[in-house]
């Protein structure tokens, strides 16, 4: 095993490690949002935007971006066009062989073929209920689907997790990424609480997750804070994830508080992802004294330095390494 990919694993071991492992990430197309089979251009930026982040950075370890490909194309199609629940009772699951699922299983093949020796790999994927509001228009959306039909939001999102699940199988067993990266949030919509959470939508992302460990997947849950948008950790406490990356700048808990809720497990995070954050905007002794002021704080097992999700496309690679430096 490469030095970065036991240092990785004994990190998230809570094992004692030489130094704490740094791990950030980005987009790598003009819009993540839009397909690949509307931009066929897209998977070659996505190839290429890896292969020189990883030759530019030298990473501790890879988030494999999943850009053009958030949404599987008919599935959405029918989100996005259902007037009430009841349309969603037209979705139908995919096949094994579906090219959704193939296109992307090609796509991480090549790049663990290309550095997967070297540093650990885990495919972004997103949880059922966050591709389901994209494609419908938002939260509010599918909060007023639930609460018209929750049956029909139920077999929605179990359709999903059984896409979704698919794909996390394969790229972990025949694209040979480590894990999964899935990310989850709460409904933004005071209508939906953890309750009807638990009921509605967690078990379309238990299904994923058991899916993922079951290909004997290493994953990580992100609990996504994108746009300032809160979570009740409550919910996902119990989630049987090896990792946890939190937004931990924009929630308001510590990587050490974070740690405590989630029973020991190890967690990523410690730095704000926006243009507005330190890690954008501050001085190599600034960010370096962040680090080192997380660190004291959190201790240094079981401690991953991140961001809260995705840093800006344009983010000096210099700047990870200061926080990498410091972390040493």
């Amino acid at each position: 095993m490469s030095e970065k990919r036991e240092l990785v694993f004994k990190a998230f071991n809570n094992e004692k490690t030489d130094r704490v492992p740094v791990g950030f990430w980005f987009h790598y197309t003009p819009d993540e949002l839009l397909s690949a089979y509307d931009h066929p251009e897209y998977p070659e930026l996505v190839l290429k935007g890896h292969k020189n982040f990883v030759k530019s950075f030298k990473p501790d370890f890879v988030k494999l971006m999943s850009d053009g490909y958030f949404f599987e194309p008919e599935t959405a199609k029918i989100i996005g066009k259902a007037k009430s629940a009841k349309d969603l009772l037209k979705l139908k699951p995919i096949a094994q062989d579906d090219k959704w699922i193939k296109d992307q299983v090609a796509l991480v093949k090549k790049l663990t073929t290309s550095f997967g020796k070297e540093v650990a790999t885990f495919y972004n994927v997103f949880a059922p209920a966050t591709a389901f509001k994209w494609a419908a228009g938002g939260d509010k959306k599918l909060a007023a689907f639930i609460k018209e039909d929750k049956e029909a939001v139920i077999y929605a999102l179990s359709v999903i997790a059984h896409n979704t699940s698919i794909l996390a199988g394969q790229v972990i067993k025949s694209g040979k990424a480590d894990g999964i990266y899935l990310s989850v949030q709460s409904i933004q919509d005071i209508k939906v609480g953890p309750e009807l959470y638990s009921e509605v939508v967690a078990p379309s992302e238990l299904a994923v997750l058991t899916a993922a460990n079951a290909a004997g997947g290493t994953n990580i849950l992100h609990i996504c804070g994108y746009e300032g948008a809160k979570n009740n950790f409550s919910i996902f406490k119990n989630y049987p994830a090896k990792v946890i990356n939190f937004a931990s700048v924009v929630e308001g808990i510590s990587l050490k508080k974070g740690k405590e809720l989630f029973g020991g497990k190890a967690v990523i995070g410690g730095f704000d992802n926006t243009k507005k954050g330190l890690l954008y905007t501050g001085t190599k002794e600034q960010i370096q004294a962040e680090t080192k002021r997380l660190l004291k704080e959190a201790g240094k097992t079981g401690i991953i330095l991140g961001a809260d999700c995705t840093v800006p496309k344009d983010i000096s690679f210099e700047r990870f390494e200061w926080v990498r430096e410091a972390a040493k």
